[in-house]
């Protein structure tokens, strides 16, 4: 059997130290780098892992926010169906020319409202559900 090389003995050590760098994020700091490192993944992926309000969207499309005329009438339409304050209004993005208006209502609950072109109530969404409710 042939003797490994001199340079390669000596380059093992050093490599599996650089592999354990790099895994461990190279940092000797101890936890403040693992809160920086845990809280800048929670918050590049919307919160999905700490169960915040975008572990529903997987598909990352944006969603353009309502504006002038389009968003009055969406909004005035989500609140005859469903009293309560508008938190936001969109475009839905997972429904191409559908509109989205989340309404906080009196019992503090929240509520998507969703809407057709013609600002008719087409379904709703419970905030935390996943399915989507026929309107009646």
């Amino acid at each position: 059997m042939r003797a490994l090389p001199r340079r390669a003995v000596l380059a093992a050590p050093a490599a599996v130290l650089m592999f354990t760098l790099v895994a461990c994020g190279g940092s000797d700091s101890g936890s403040d780098s693992s809160a920086a490192d845990t809280q800048q993944q929670t918050q590049s992926t919307g919160g999905a892992e700490a169960g915040g309000e975008a572990a529903g969207d997987t598909d990352d499309k944006p969603e353009p926010p309502l504006t002038g005329d389009i968003k009055t009438k969406a909004e005035a339409a989500a609140l005859a169906a469903y009293p309560g304050t508008v938190e936001k209004s969109e475009e839905d993005a997972e429904k191409p020319g559908m509109y989205a208006v989340e309404v906080k209502q009196a019992d503090g609950t929240s509520i998507e409202v969703y809407l057709d072109k013609s600002f008719k109530v087409t379904a709703t969404k419970k905030e935390g559900t996943e399915e989507a409710e026929d309107a009646s």
